[in-house]
């Protein structure tokens, strides 16, 4: 299996250096394992050139299959642990932006305190890749909105408020709440999570489209151009927690919110340390902020 774990790794990472030192190998024994593995399969998988390594076509096609493999490696070693206790294991997560800084720190803490030998293994991304981590069998779980995803089962844990993001003085600031209809007309910078994205709904279900004028992958950067005067946008309340930008933050009408849940292939099938996190999780969700 090492030499599936080193391909995975080395594709996740897109360098054979960053790889090898993320395992405890050399180079020189990455590259052995992986012409060992082409030559068993009879296939060139990874080209390597001067700004790292990535896939070739037939590699891309065959990757899938070495995905599911290393899931089910995991998905036997994690049995092994159920049997022997929860001494060790690894739980796979993917995850938001806002729940990434609100509230895994805490969860984490905790359940390292009781379970020491539990290793994690973090991804963030939006509900289309965490969706998709979960299928591949990337991850365990992951914080997905129920609406998002299909072919999941999903836990639901929290409904959390979005709000109108504006600059200070902003005119529509002196506004207790903001209107969709006024905030479509202005300047539109919209967080790319995805296929699927909470506000868009919001103004589809008014019948008006926002002026977009930037797409971003980064609530920060989002705060930071607003702040500029660039634009406005909406987020959920939870990543607008204990931020020293200069911002005016409102209630839309009608409201905007999202849906947290935790979302699995099947819960039968979850390796124990995943269970553990999730059942703490669920436990914990009414204090979750």
């Amino acid at each position: 299996m090492n030499r599936y774990l080193a391909l995975q790794k080395i594709v996740e990472l897109g360098s054979f250096t960053r790889a090898a030192e993320a395992l405890g190998y050399t180079q020189s024994a990455m590259s052995q394992m992986i012409a060992s593995l082409e030559e068993e399969l009879s296939i060139k998988l990874l080209i390597r050139s001067r700004t790292g390594a990535r896939l070739t076509l037939e590699g891309a096609e065959l990757y899938p299959y070495v995905e599911r493999l290393v899931y089910q490696y995991w998905a036997a070693r994690e049995k092994a642990n159920e049997i022997k206790g929860l001494e060790t294991g690894v739980v796979r997560m993917g995850t938001l932006a806002s729940i990434s800084v609100h509230w895994l720190p805490g969860l984490l803490r905790d359940f390292q305190a009781r379970y020491p030998g539990v290793e994690f293994v973090i991804h963030q991304g939006d509900y289309t890749s965490i969706q998709e981590w979960i299928k591949t069998g990337a991850v365990d779980f992951g914080f997905v909105n129920p609406k998002a995803v299909s072919g999941l089962e999903t836990l639901v844990l929290k409904e959390g408020a979005m709000l109108a993001v504006l600059p200070e003085g902003h005119p529509l600031a002196e506004l207790e709440a903001v209107p969709l209809e006024l905030l479509a007309r202005e300047p539109f910078i919209l967080l790319e999570e995805g296929h699927y994205y909470e506000p868009l709904e919001g103004f589809r279900s008014l019948g008006v489209t926002p002026n977009i004028k930037y797409t971003i992958h980064d609530d920060y950067a989002i705060m930071t151009m607003v702040e500029a005067g660039l634009g406005v946008s909406i987020l959920a309340e939870l990543i607008l927690h204990r931020t020293n930008y200069r911002l005016a933050l409102r209630p839309t009408v009608p409201a905007v919110s999202r849906t947290i849940a935790v979302g699995y292939r099947d819960r039968n099938s979850l390796p124990i340390a995943s269970k553990y996190f999730i059942d703490i999780l669920t436990k914990r969700a009414e204090e979750l902020p």
